[in-house]
């Protein structure tokens, strides 16, 4: 049950959150309400001032060496966002390098990640002129030195090193331990066997070491562990660069602090100093950039209440387009656009529209308790992980996304429609 039923706490809405004399919210300056009926629902709104301040916060404290994490969110309009605010981006696959290039990003300030690049994805790169691949595998440096043999051009490469820290975070989202798919483990002598490789190939030019502890990370000291461990590996090969990925907390529900980038910022630098590493120190995050900038607009469909047991609330969305409750058991809180300033004391099961029982949004929400069919419920911080990961499941088209600023809308990305289902048939 929620600890409180009091109304949503404020820091969980985008920065230009503001109400009006009877409760409604705005975000930067349009309604939440009529963009339901203008737009449609589910909606996924971003402030896109609080977009841009994010981003401004990591280049101001890492310069050049902030990159956005593109799997967080990414369309056009994101890519030429970041892009704008002098941060550089990363990207995992081929798909997520398109669109980034699409939304105008410079491709030396593009960073490759992935497990498991395939040929046509590394070959795409370096026409590209990718500033960065991060080589995951023995298998990659193949493929590296196949296309360089070929005539590719000699791309500048980090090693991503597992360094066996286990993030205090879902163990589906850790990836420093050394039961991960990611990279080369440090204990193991895997690394140090890899940087051997790699500095006597002609194929790539070594210029740094990337390790990633994991997600939505809270305990600032797993970071500062993260560089202990590497600081006996990065130290004797004298690499520039050393990147320590992403992996920064946010707070979804209520009781949930985290720390600002500033402050990630700050303890990764003294952890470095302590350390003895004098790499430039680059960092990739994403979650923290837009998870708080977006809220996501439901309508609600069925008010049903089972005597004794609950209160089932379905909305026209779900597991398509959040799937991270069905995933990881990710708690969320919800709210009322008409009402965001009451105090909530009705307590629901927020259900999607999907054939599956385990198809829920939010257990044991918070609402007003004048809910009813019709009304736009929303869920704060959805800017992360919800779009990127949405799909058509039980075929239903994925929503739209509209960035608000100065009291206007513009839909960035576009509704999916009946047809847009069969586009791929033949």
């Amino acid at each position: 049950m929620p600890s409180s039923r009091g109304p949503l706490p404020p820091h969980l809405l985008p920065l230009t959150a503001s109400f009006d004399p009877s409760g409604r919210l705005s975000v930067g300056g349009v309604d939440l309400c009529e963009l339901a009926v203008e737009h449609g629902t589910p909606l996924f709104v971003y402030d896109e001032l609080h977009l841009r301040k994010r981003c401004r916060e990591a280049v101001a404290a890492f310069g050049e060496g902030a990159s956005y994490a593109s799997k967080a969110f990414l369309c056009k309009a994101m890519a030429s966002l970041v892009a704008e605010e002098g941060m550089g981006i990363d990207v995992a696959t081929g798909g997520e390098l398109h669109v980034a290039l699409a939304g105008g990003a410079d491709p030396g300030r593009i960073v490759l990640h992935g497990n498991n690049k395939s040929t046509d994805e590394l070959s795409t790169a370096l026409e590209a002129g990718v500033g960065r691949i991060v080589v995951d595998s023995h298998d990659e440096l193949d493929r590296l030195e196949d296309l360089v043999a070929g005539g590719a051009r000699v791309p500048q490469v980090l090693l991503r090193v597992t360094p066996g820290v286990e993030a205090h975070t879902h163990v589906y989202v850790q990836t420093g331990q050394d039961d991960s798919k990611f990279g080369f483990t440090l204990s193991t002598g895997a690394a140090a066997t890899a940087a051997d490789r790699a500095t006597a190939s002609r194929a790539v030019d070594l210029v740094g070491v990337h390790a990633h502890i994991g997600s939505n990370v809270f305990a600032l000291s797993s970071f500062a562990l993260a560089v202990e461990a590497l600081a006996g590996f990065v130290g004797p090969l004298g690499l520039p660069e050393l990147s320590l990925g992403g992996g920064l907390g946010v707070a979804y529900v209520e009781g949930e602090e985290t720390p600002s980038i500033t402050e990630w910022g700050g303890v990764l630098r003294r952890a470095c100093a302590a350390a003895g590493i004098t790499a430039r120190l680059a960092v990739e995050p994403g979650r923290s950039i837009v998870a708080g900038a977006a809220v996501t607009l439901y309508t609600v469909g069925t008010v049903k209440e089972v005597a004794g047991v609950r209160t089932f609330l379905a909305v026209d969305g779900g597991m398509s387009d959040n799937p991270r409750p069905v995933l990881y058991g990710s708690g969320y809180e919800t709210f009322l656009p008409r009402a965001a300033d009451a105090a909530r004391p009705f307590a629901a099961h927020v259900v999607g529209k999907h054939c599956e029982s385990g198809d829920l949004i939010v257990r044991d929400a918070a609402l007003p308790a004048d809910v009813a069919v019709g009304d736009v419920l929303a869920t704060p911080v959805t800017g992360a992980y919800g779009h990127s990961m949405a799909s058509n499941y039980n075929k239903v088209p994925r929503p739209a996304v509209v960035f608000v600023a100065d009291g206007e809308a513009r839909l960035v990305v576009r509704r999916e429609t009946l047809d847009d289902l069969l586009r791929l048939d033949l």
